[in-house]
């Protein structure tokens, strides 16, 4: 069951918190059940911890220290049905909960890419489960569309950690117990952990060993809500104003493998997906040349036919291929301040199919995989709404 704050409770286990992400918890679920203390449990009583002051948080920043790899681990979610949740093609509507973990009073990162499997020769479009990660921020994406509730225990089965009164994530050997912050409102909770319903703009938070005393809370700077009107993408088309000739620069591919990727005639195309890349300018939408990475003797395996911003990834083999390697072979510089030449502060967004979030690593890792939309907005005012598309090649 639930305890309000202002009891005194036993140690138990492992500290598991959940605090509210701001946004005042609309949808907040009740988390009810009670449980024995775990064997071992110190019998002493604790400070009952208070929330603190909430901390303005960009969407996409690191939370904690690494601790985990990224990703589920081989006993989680790689494709195959987990409690219940398949993992599919990416929802078009999330919500989101947060969940830090604490050991000693230190704040640990829960892992990016929890619970998405990248693309396979089979499945080209890879899959994501209702609930996962994308970042290192905490936040939990939870799929909308369907009306389900989920919970901890489903998100750790995803990730294939360890979820009980004396394991979290391989965090063993301390007391277990957890808070709930949903709306404000700071609630013990003694019940099964991998009972937990996630509240919706709801934060969870795990603290093994030492306790806090007050209980972190965020508000969320989140991306700009989508665009209704999709921007249709036409074969040879153009979308945006002219702004760099075509085809890559003297210094881009000129027929010689660019940063692992090779440039051939006829290639195999055994592997063929698209992304799609929007560089915006002072609010002023730049056109994608056409033809970067395509030359009179052979394509290389990224590369444009049209001013669209459409990049066709086409390849024999399957392999990661990134914002980086597309620049190297256009021959235009990226960086968190330079955009093919445009000098000033560049902010990222992602878009997969309706799960946007802001990026805020280096801009050349960035993956370019099925129907990912990249916008890089560098100057002033900055954008208002995300676009999207109406792609004239599926997936």
């Amino acid at each position: 069951m639930l305890e309000r704050l202002g009891s005194r409770f036993v140690a138990i286990g492992v500290l598991l918190i959940v605090a509210g992400c701001g946004g005042g918890g609309g949808g907040g679920a009740s988390n009810t059940g009670a449980a024995a203390p775990a064997s071992g449990a110190s019998g002493t009583s604790a400070t009952t911890p208070t929330l603190a002051a909430a901390t303005p948080v960009i969407d996409g920043t690191t939370l904690g220290d690494a601790n985990w790899p990224t990703g589920s681990t081989s006993s989680g979610g790689l494709g195959q049905p987990v409690g219940g949740l398949n993992c599919g093609l990416r929802s078009n509507a999330y919500t989101y909960t947060h969940l830090s973990i604490y050991q000693n009073g230190r704040l640990l990162s829960v892992p990016a890419n929890i619970g998405t499997v990248g693309p396979t020769m089979t499945a080209q479009t890879g899959c994501a489960y209702p609930l996962h990660t994308v970042d290192a921020s905490g936040k939990i994406r939870m799929d909308t569309t369907t009306g389900a509730s989920y919970t901890l225990g489903q998100f750790f089965a995803i990730w294939g950690e360890t979820l009980g009164a004396s394991n979290v994530a391989g965090l063993s050997g301390s007391p277990v117990t957890i808070y709930v912050n949903d709306g404000g409102t700071l609630s013990q909770y003694k019940g099964d952990p991998a009972s937990l319903v996630l509240p919706p703009h709801g934060e969870v938070t795990i603290m093994t060993g030492t306790p806090l005393t007050q209980i972190p809370t965020y508000t969320w700077t989140d991306p700009p809500p989508f665009d209704p009107n999709p921007v249709t993408l036409a074969y040879l088309g153009v979308v945006g104003s002219q702004y760099w000739p075509a085809g890559n620069t003297a210094t881009g591919g000129n027929g010689a493998t660019v940063d692992g990727l090779i440039c051939a005639a006829g290639m195999s195309e055994l592997y063929h997906v698209h992304a799609h890349l929007a560089i915006i300018k002072d609010g002023q939408w730049l056109a994608m040349p056409a033809n970067v990475g395509i030359l009179s003797q052979c394509n290389y395996e990224m590369h444009t036919h049209d001013q669209t911003g459409i990049i066709h990834i086409e390849t024999p083999t399957l392999k990661t291929f990134t914002l980086g390697q597309f620049f190297d072979i256009w021959g235009q510089p990226l960086s968190s301040t330079n955009v093919a030449g445009i000098t000033g502060n560049v902010v990222a967004y992602i878009n997969d199919n309706g799960d946007s979030r802001r990026y805020m690593g280096d801009l050349r890792n960035i993956e370019l995989t099925s129907l990912r939309d990249v916008t890089l907005q560098i100057g002033t005012p900055p954008i208002s709404s995300l676009p999207t598309y109406s792609w004239y090649e599926s997936q």
